[in-house]
């Protein structure tokens, strides 16, 4: 294997973890939302963390929540996006499964846009990882 083919297989690797991670935090809000089992979590804190992509930045809205489940278990778990007012001790209802408490999430159940919103994102990754093998196979015979 030379580095070309290193560098296609590391590209291809990584559209794959992209995949299941986008499908597996899909899963843990949808088990999240249809638990029914809801807490009052209080921001512990609240930032933002900007990265350049094509010399525009981009920015993230983080939180980190703590909450104490219905079995008397305290939990705490940070979440991306999220609104930009919700500042540090404000209180709000966040939803969790049994199971996994620290996977919870503050937003708003909205199972519907969740599944549009990940199929749509597997399908752009799936386009673009036919174009890197379809481009890896073009190239691979000069």
């Amino acid at each position: 294997m030379d580095f070309f083919d290193v560098c296609m297989t590391l590209i291809l690797v990584v559209m794959a973890v992209t995949a299941v991670s986008l499908v597996r935090r899909a899963r843990q809000r949808r088990a999240a939302w249809a638990s029914g089992l809801t807490a009052e979590a209080r921001v512990v804190r609240a930032w933002i963390t900007t990265r350049m992509v094509n010399d525009v930045p981009q920015r993230v809205q983080w939180h980190e929540y703590d909450f104490t489940t219905g079995d008397g278990r305290a939990v705490r778990f940070k979440e991306s996006g999220g609104p930009r007012d919700r500042a540090q001790d404000d209180m709000v209802v966040i939803h969790y499964a049994a199971h996994e408490p620290d996977k919870a999430t503050a937003g708003e159940p909205r199972p519907g846009a969740e599944l549009v919103s990940t199929v749509v994102w597997l399908l752009l990754l799936a386009a673009l990882s036919g174009y890197v093998i379809h481009e890896w196979v073009a190239l691979s015979r000069f």
